[in-house]
């Protein structure tokens, strides 16, 4: 009698679900460690290895399920195709949908068409079959939309149902601590808390604003520099809300009167994502602001930040100087870190020891020595740069200059043959000549040691897939004499359009809009008969350097941005 043949242990399930980790790993979003350490995770468990991925923050759901959709040859279902009712004379109980993770999206001739999570689940789509009496036609969806789907059109299961169960009819309850702590650990928030954050990211925000009105708690997102209003939880959970996300800052709870700040890092859709926390007491609870810093959106090269051209051509002269400062000025929020931090990417070789002084290190940059200036044990900018001189260091970013001895320190770095980057707070790039002068370091010094001055704002871009073209009427070219950017035919400019690319914004990411004030022979006697910065500007000007304002323009002729942003964020300027 023959041995039977051994029986594979492989199920048909693992087997899938090597092929998808195997289709993740080939187009570059899962590495092949994590997706052995899922696999061994699985074998703990009876959990499907894509919501596995998912749950451990390995791959965003959307890639999950591309790939699902690929290897099961069924089509993805897009954001807009989720109907905002059920589908008419379609009824499941909606604690079944939400338990398949499921949900009706259309009901055509041929059968029911359902946006699943998992529409390799036969069991589910056998369930479906039977309480439809209709054929049904599976799609792959993405998890978070159909949850958002199904509590749309059913609203069960809603914070407005899970809030009062936690946090019951006394407000009073409000103030007891322990009770405070015991809500923030509870699952509803805790995925109400996560759900915001992850919406944020996704949707590419740079901040989250959490704001306690008497009677609405306001959640915000700053996207693309501008604030935009998102659906809110009920007030009643504001002190559930800010003490979850206090618990994961590790801040103090139970203090609400002093402000405070803290730090969150955390895995987001395979992203590492730090999150800077900062609290503040108002009239009718805490204040609380997120600042994303989202590690995988941060582009470290110059013409992806929005160099090009001559100015392009200027930045790297500046840094190829073997000694002296470069400063980059700006307003908060007009991205002059992230321009340090390519330059610094640029010279980070093994030949060279780079040195930064930060408040705070937004971002860790391998190869580079970076030190968190903590003022309340005496660490400040001017002593931790006075130490880092004796490390021997070839580069030093220094985060600010903000007071007249950390100038005076990076001058002397400069005169001894280090290069130095730094910041300062200006409007334009020659009022941050007059400003080193305010401030009390000598013309002479000014001149001999600063190589150049980088300003630069962030305008918004145009979404490539809905811009309007339209030809500029004679009068705006006239006025903005464009005529210099477009040497032949018609002036073309773009205006914003709206499409579900860009949330039916118009604009989609941002870029810099920048002048570079190179210390040229004209500039330089400019500052030593110490004219103002008016005349600094017209100095650089007449050398060839372009303004701000003129970069914008440039920008907007060739399609980048509008001319209504550029006159929005050089107003200021």
């Amino acid at each position: 009698m023959a041995t039977p043949a051994p029986i594979d242990p492989t199920t048909e399930a693992e087997a899938e679900d090597r092929r998808i980790g195997a289709l993740l790993v080939a187009r570059g979003v899962l590495p092949a460690p994590q997706l052995e350490r899922a696999l061994r995770l699985q074998r703990e468990s009876d959990e499907r290895l894509g919501n596995l991925l998912v749950r451990l923050g390995f791959v965003a759901e959307r890639d999950l399920a591309q790939v699902l959709a690929e290897q099961l040859g069924l089509a993805l279902v897009a954001t807009r195709d989720y109907p905002e009712a059920p589908v008419a004379g379609v009824r499941i109980p909606p604690e079944f949908l939400k338990r398949a993770r499921a949900i009706p999206i259309d009901d055509t001739p041929a059968g029911v068409v359902v946006a699943m999570a998992d529409p390799d689940d036969a069991s589910t789509v056998h369930a479906l079959r039977l309480a439809l009496g209709r054929p049904v036609l599976p799609r792959v969806g993405v998890g978070s939309e159909i949850d958002a789907a199904i509590q749309r059109q059913h609203g069960e299961g809603g914070l407005d149902e899970i809030v009062p169960a936690l946090v019951g009819e006394d407000e009073a309850e409000a103030d007891d601590i322990e009770r405070l702590r015991d809500l923030a650990s509870e699952a509803p928030i805790v995925r109400l808390v996560n759900g915001l954050i992850a919406r944020a990211i996704d949707g590419r925000a740079s901040d989250i604003h959490i704001e306690p009105f008497e009677s609405v708690l306001k959640i915000r997102y700053r996207v693309d520099g501008v604030l935009r209003e998102m659906d809110a939880p009920p007030v009643r959970s504001t002190a559930a809300v800010i003490s979850r996300i206090k618990v994961m800052a590790n801040l103090n709870i139970a203090e609400r009167r002093l402000p405070q700040d803290g730090r969150i890092k955390l895995r987001v859709e395979g992203r590492e994502v730090d999150m800077r926390i900062s609290t503040v007491p108002t009239m009718h609870g805490e204040s609380v602001v997120m600042r994303i810093l989202d590690k995988g959106s941060v582009p470290l090269d110059f013409t992806a930040l929005g160099f090009d051209g001559e100015s392009l051509t200027v930045l790297r002269a500046m840094l190829a100087r073997p000694q002296g400062i470069v400063l980059v000025t700006g307003p908060t929020g007009s991205g002059k870190t992230t321009t340090l931090y390519a330059a610094l990417h640029q010279l980070n070789t093994p030949d060279k020891k780079i040195l930064t002084v930060e408040d705070p290190v937004e971002y860790q940059l391998e190869g580079v020595n970076q030190i968190q200036v903590k003022p309340q044990i005496g660490l400040t900018f001017a002593n931790a740069l006075r130490s880092i001189l004796r490390q021997d260091p070839d580069v030093i970013m220094v985060g600010e200059m903000r007071d007249i001895e950390t100038a005076r320190i990076a001058v002397q770095a400069a005169l001894t043959g280090h290069k130095v980057f730094s910041t300062l707070h200006t409007n334009d790039a020659a009022s941050t000549v007059t400003r080193l002068l305010d401030m009390g370091v000598e013309d002479y010094l000014v001149t001999s040691t600063v190589n150049g001055v980088v300003a630069q704002r962030l305008v918004r871009v145009l979404c490539e897939h809905c811009r309007v073209a339209q030809t500029a009427p004679p009068d705006l070219v006239d006025e903005l004499r464009l005529r210099r950017f477009v040497a032949t035919g018609p002036v073309t400019l773009y205006r914003p359009g709206g499409c579900e690319h860009c949330d039916g914004v118009g604009y989609r990411g941002r870029t810099n809009i920048v002048e570079l004030l190179p210390m040229s022979e004209r500039v330089r006697q400019a500052v030593l008969a110490r004219h103002d910065a008016r005349a600094i500007a017209r100095a650089a000007v007449e050398d060839g350097s372009r303004t701000m304002h003129d970069d914008g323009l440039a920008k907007a002729c060739i399609g980048v941005t509008s001319v209504e942003e550029v006159e929005r964020v050089t107003q200021e300027a």
